[in-house]
């Protein structure tokens, strides 16, 4: 018996000094990354701005990538200002700063011309936003997704989802989807990626819209109606992370076109804490079948622990030759791939548990060589202002680097 004392004793002390090691170090990255970012300051020049031309998609959809959130922001508010029956948006989150200030002044405008808006924001993402600058007008219909809508049922998964997708679509004629948050800093300050389509693949993300909402709507807020498709797209659809369904398919997504790749895989992510499957996936991918594989991650993110997790799988990948590039300078927040020149993705998952087992995520997936070399040239465009991480570098890494590495790594599958 007092062995078995002893063992529950040892057990115990082992698990509060791993936990006392895990705060200490998530304690001291956090306040090492605070001062960064203060000494760091403004000095950082803005990213500079960019202009896609459209691209035409095999079903008929025009499709616009864009690189820029002073472009994107200027057709989205654009989009708002010519709308004439209908303007479904819904963001992870949008600031209450001076570009979220002028996306509400445009929905005001537009509601007080008569058009039908619905706005969806998450409630947990928005937490430093006064709830007084989500007040609209009366004939706005707002939906906050809530800080918790599991209820009793704590022990769900399913109901810890945030809603991290990021959507506009206007009088269902024209859609935006990608990676962009509304805000000032993401106007000229992180390096993101979002898509404009027009034509029939519009209906895909109006729908998006439509259900999510509909699930959630209560008594408070009318039922939108549901518009039928008009024919099947196959050049374009949309895939999309439902936790309340227990739904995810941007996970299966990612591993179905990883398996198919013969000649490369470009992959750009804010967030790089891959599952087993994909992890896995990617060297067999480089290692067994040729394929060059390119990983595109910031540097320094705005989340410092996420980077140390993202640290831990370095090693396999360099070692199965797949190379890793860090953006300098900017957050890149960019969830897009291509693959083989004719695949690609673009949308609101990262790589990492929370975006493709835990939230609401739409990602787009287009197969068109024309669309897939515009992706292609965003990559290469890229990795001018990104170093590449060599493996004799990685080797190299201090012995504290890896001691924070070591005390993260349990923390990987909860994120």
């Amino acid at each position: 018996m007092s062995v078995r004392r002893e063992t529950w004793r040892l057990a115990r002390r082992l698990l509060v000094g791993w936990l006392v090691s895990v705060v200490s170090a998530v304690a001291s990255l956090m306040v090492a990354d605070k001062v960064r970012r203060v000494w760091r300051g403004q000095n950082v020049a803005p990213l500079r701005r960019v202009d896609h031309a459209p691209v035409t998609i095999g079903d008929g959809s025009d499709t616009t990538v864009y690189t820029s959130g002073e472009v994107l922001f200027e057709d989205m508010l654009g989009a708002i200002a010519a709308a004439r029956s209908r303007i479904l948006l819904e963001s992870y989150i949008i600031k209450g700063d001076s570009m979220g200030r002028r996306f509400k002044a445009a929905l005001e405008a537009a509601a007080a011309r008569g058009v039908d808006v619905h706005v969806v924001y998450d409630g947990f993402a928005n937490l430093v936003v006064r709830r007084s600058f989500f007040r609209f007008s009366g004939s706005i219909h707002v939906l906050r997704y809530p800080l918790w809508s599991g209820g009793l049922a704590a022990w769900r998964p399913s109901r810890w989802g945030r809603d991290h997708r990021k959507i506009l679509v206007v009088d269902d004629r024209v859609a935006f989807v990608g990676g962009y948050n509304i805000g000032a800093l993401y106007e000229t300050q992180w390096r993101d990626t979002h898509l404009k389509v027009e034509g029939p693949a519009v209906w895909d993300l109006d729908n998006a819209f439509v259900d999510f909402w509909n699930m959630q709507a209560s008594t408070h807020l009318p039922r939108l109606s549901q518009n039928g498709s008009t024919g099947w797209q196959p050049h374009i659809r949309a895939h999309r992370n439902v936790p309340r369904q227990r739904v995810f398919p941007i996970r299966g997504m990612y591993l179905e076109a990883i398996d198919r790749a013969h000649t490369s895989i470009d992959i750009t992510t804010a967030y790089f804490i891959p599952d087993h499957d994909i992890l896995d996936a990617l060297i067999v991918a480089s290692r067994d079948r040729g394929v060059t594989v390119r990983i595109l991650v910031p540097r320094v993110s705005n989340h410092v622990v996420t980077d140390w997790l993202s640290r831990g799988f370095y090693g396999r990948l360099l070692r199965a030759g797949i190379e890793i590039h860090r953006y300098r300078d900017h957050m890149v927040h960019a969830k897009t791939a291509t693959i083989d020149g004719q695949w690609s993705t673009v949308g609101t998952a990262n790589i990492d548990r929370l975006s493709l087992l835990g939230n609401y995520e739409i990602n787009l997936e287009v197969l068109d060589p024309r669309f897939a070399a515009e992706m292609r040239q965003v990559f290469d465009d890229d990795l001018t202002k990104a170093d590449r991480l060599t493996l004799a570098e990685w080797d190299s890494r201090p012995w504290v680097a890896r001691a924070y590495e070591a005390v993260l790594r349990p923390l990987g599958p909860l994120l």
